[in-house]
């Protein structure tokens, strides 16, 4: 198993920016691919962006061109940065590690954007 610790979420008003990190207990080269997703209240999760071990990158419609993930596997952390940010985009953002067909999870972290 590994543990992932979401931390970066907060405030912010429309147009801005936060970015958040994903910091797991082991090499995040172990795992097909890292994620982010998030769920607003009342809503389901759903996929926000993904990178693979070779550094490809995966968005959702919604975020495309205003979201980027990245990662630094020496730290063993993921990140997702986020620009342009929309009251839409209000959720708990959870961390993924995909290996063996199953997503381990991070606690999630607050995002609140407000208008």
């Amino acid at each position: 198993q590994v543990q992932l610790v979401e931390s970066g979420g907060g405030l912010v008003q429309a147009g801005g920016s936060l970015k958040l990190s994903c910091v797991a207990s082991r090499s995040i080269l172990s795992f097909n691919a890292m994620s982010w997703y998030r769920q607003a209240p009342g809503k389901q999760r759903e996929f926000v962006a993904f990178t693979t071990s070779a550094g490809n990158t995966n968005y959702a419609d919604s975020v495309k061109g205003r979201f980027t993930i990245s990662r630094d596997n020496a730290k063993n952390t993921v990140y997702l940065q986020m620009n342009s940010l929309k009251p839409e985009d209000t959720a708990v953002y959870y961390c993924s590690a995909f290996s063996g067909g199953v997503n381990s999870w991070g606690q999630g972290t607050q995002v609140t954007v407000s208008s």
